[in-house]
């Protein structure tokens, strides 16, 4: 099959319209298909995710309220980075401890996922952690994080059932029980 080109997408002029903690919000003035519109774009700087595993092949998911759906998620730990540049694998290392109270050296990375591509960079790299050492969780001070134990069918299961809606873990645990449980 040939492959069909695209005309090219040219970008006149970007305008910042709010900037907040995590996320700078752009207004893009572009010429699409010959058209001038306007797109909308949210900048992110990045995070790291990681699916803890116990030794008995548990995974270890946090349960958490999320504002944006005005409900608990169950999810993969994960966080952004401190700044841009930092590396994924000592984010993914940073949050695994804070927000589950665990550490671990054996981290092996997974899977990268570009979240919303239609108008935000968000990337995530996600690891998964081995090996896992009790420590002590360090919540934020706004944090209400509770540390869950779950079997990889019975979190597949609320993934068909529509109960775990989080890209990055429906993205985790897919590419987890491919690469480790087919």
């Amino acid at each position: 099959m040939e492959e069909k080109k695209n005309p090219p997408v040219v970008r006149l002029g970007r305008e910042l319209r709010y900037q907040g903690t995590i996320l700078k919000i752009y207004e893009d003035k572009v010429i699409a298909n010959g058209h001038e519109c306007r797109w909308d774009f949210i900048h992110h700087d990045g995070a790291a995710a990681v699916l803890p595993v116990t030794d008995d092949g548990k995974i270890l998911m946090v349960r958490q309220y999320r504002n944006a759906l005005d409900r608990f998620t169950l999810e993969i730990p994960a966080g952004k980075l401190d700044e841009p540049g930092e590396p994924t694998l000592e984010c993914a290392t940073r949050e695994l401890e804070e927000e589950t109270g665990f550490k671990t050296e054996n981290m092996e990375f997974l899977i990268s996922v570009n979240t919303t591509v239609a108008f935000c960079d968000e990337h995530i790299d996600i690891y998964v952690a081995r090996d896992l050492k009790p420590s002590h969780q360090h919540l934020d001070e706004d944090e209400d994080i509770q540390v869950e134990c779950w079997d990889l069918d019975a979190l597949k299961e609320l993934i068909f059932a529509g109960k775990i809606t989080d890209a990055k873990t429906i993205a985790a645990i897919t590419a987890y029980a491919c690469k480790y449980r087919s």
